[in-house]
């Protein structure tokens, strides 16, 4: 999985922990990669890491949000240093 991607899942990782287990509309979820100053700037990014992240079931939609399928998996692959 690209780095960038990667980056993608630590910031929504944050973002939908702080959403208090109601998960992160994926429409806000866009949104917030694409605020993120560490994360591409381009719409098309933002999409192509979202499906990414869903089709490798890193993350899974439920009701319209998107939740971590393992969280876990933050902890043991990746770092949040990078965010």
């Amino acid at each position: 999985m690209a780095d960038w991607v990667k980056r993608g899942y630590q910031i929504l990782s944050v973002e939908i922990a702080d959403a208090s287990g109601e998960g992160l509309p994926c429409d806000r979820a866009r949104e917030e990669l694409l605020a993120h100053g560490k994360f591409l700037d381009e719409p098309s990014d933002t999409e192509y890491a979202v499906d990414h992240l869903l089709n490798s079931r890193w993350l899974y939609e439920a009701d319209g949000s998107l939740r971590i399928t393992d969280p876990e998996l933050e902890r043991n692959e990746l770092s949040r240093e990078t965010i």
